[in-house]
């Protein structure tokens, strides 16, 4: 019997689960098996070798279990927490802890004298990359849930009428129509990407804030030791004086977030605009979606990992997504670089290893390290502050000409931040503005309620 799908009864015609069902064997509509089937054919030829059923029905299950919202984060978690513990991933000591405490505790001596802002910092962790992984979940479930849910309705809704109501008799233990049964193997796909992506992540970020965004919870001033050993090679600095400027760029992530109440959901709420407003483009995800599944090698168990990690839900920006982006960037810049300048400002003249971790964390940064490129895999953005050194400068310069609390000043409401443009002139950033001390409290105070109020 024949394993062409019958043409006149292949509801997924023109669809990407065509190439999807086909591939894994008879395909939906085909005559014979009805569900998932398998063909030997000819040990040593192509699609000659029996795939390992048993870890692929594994696999394939895990991937259509019920989940609550578009994406299931019980198997990205596991997955993520599999990948990260697949290298050596210690539990920090307890000297290893104490160590993390003892260094915040003298970041934020040192940055009391650069800020009026007080400490952010309530708890200290020392975490393995798994700890990484759960203390920053809840955090990443706003950051990707709304471009999972687009891929998911986007999906769900280029499928034919016809196949509403329909099941899929032949795959044990996954009941439900096949609309439904597509909606939780996009949701298991993208949790596939995810959990590959997390588990990556939690390899190379140093901190909490470490790619300038709040993770963590606040705070919660946590770095991974691993990572920052792993960090240290190569520096030619000792690990103490890299553990110590590492904490104090997280203590001043802590102060700034705890103290300019606006910024943490500002910038947040950017990142989940920008992937709620994406126009899912579902003829280029169906395109995408063809082009892998016609590799799939059902011989090989993490084929479906591969596919899931192969760039299937790529989606592309619009212009609304573009001006997104860059006032995203130019926040980030913002913050990285006014944590650059605190922080070089209580390092100048007690660590003289600064400058040289100062640029190494620079470089890393702006240029798009490892931890960049796999959030764009997550959340389809890159967060480069590619600006950071023209956001350093333009700190640095406001403070020079004005005072401290001019340049913290600037962060009581985003109305104030730099823009773009700005940053074009770091140097030139108010510079016929009037210093705070020039303003009467009176008029401050007029003027900030005008702002307040939206005038």
């Amino acid at each position: 019997m024949s394993n062409e799908p019958d043409e006149g009864n292949n509801p997924f015609k023109g669809t990407p689960f065509e190439q999807f069902f086909n591939a894994l064997g008879g395909g939906a509509g085909a005559g014979g098996t009805g569900g998932i089937g398998f063909n030997a054919g000819t040990p040593g030829q192509p699609g000659g070798s029996l795939p390992d059923l048993n870890a692929l029905f594994a696999q394939v299950q895990a991937m259509m279990q019920p989940h609550e919202g578009p994406l299931n984060w019980d198997l990205a978690l596991d997955l993520a927490r599999k990948q990260a513990a697949s290298e050596s991933d210690p539990t920090p000591t307890q000297r290893q802890q104490d160590q993390v405490a003892d260094a915040v505790r003298l970041a934020d001596h040192w940055l009391d004298e650069t800020t009026d802002f007080p400490s952010g910092v309530t708890s200290t962790a020392a975490w393995s990359r798994a700890e990484w992984i759960v203390g920053t979940l809840d955090v990443w479930k706003g950051l990707v849930e709304p471009i999972a849910a687009s891929s998911v309705s986007a999906l769900s809704q280029s499928m034919p009428e016809q196949m509403e109501g329909m099941g899929l008799p032949g795959l044990p233990g996954m009941g439900g129509g096949i609309v439904e049964m597509l909606q939780r193997a996009v949701g298991g796909m993208l949790a596939q990407q995810i959990g590959s992506g997390l588990g990556a992540l939690a390899g190379e970020v140093l901190t909490a804030s470490d790619i300038g965004l709040p993770l963590g919870a606040p705070g919660k001033a946590a770095l991974v030791p691993a990572n920052v050993t792993a960090f240290a090679e190569g520096l030619d600095v000792s690990e103490d004086d890299v553990l110590l400027y590492l904490a104090l760029r997280e203590a001043a992530h802590q102060r700034l977030f705890a103290h300019v109440p606006w910024l943490r959901d500002h910038l947040i709420g950017a990142v989940t605009d920008y992937a709620t407003g994406l126009e899912i483009n579902t003829q280029r995800l169906q395109s995408n979606l063809e082009e892998q599944v016609r590799g799939l090698d059902l011989s090989n168990p993490e084929s479906l990992q591969q596919l899931a990690d192969g760039g299937m839900f790529d989606l592309g920006h619009g212009p609304e997504q573009e001006a997104a982006l860059q006032q995203l960037e130019v926040t980030l810049a913002l913050v990285e670089g006014w944590v650059d300048e605190i922080v070089g400002q209580a390092t100048a003249e007690r660590m003289p290893a600064a400058d040289k971790l100062q640029e190494a964390v620079r470089r890393r940064r702006a240029s798009g390290g490892p931890a960049e490129h796999t959030f764009a895999s997550l959340v389809g953005l890159e967060l480069r502050p590619r600006r950071l050194r023209d956001a350093s400068t333009l700190w640095a310069s406001l403070r020079t000409r004005q005072g401290t609390e001019a340049r913290d000043g600037v962060w009581m409401s985003p109305h104030l931040l730099p823009t773009a443009a700005d940053l074009d002139d770091p140097l030139g950033f108010r510079e016929d503005a009037a210093a705070p001390e020039e303003l009467s409290d009176e008029d401050f105070d007029a003027q900030l309620k005008k702002l307040l109020d939206g005038e």
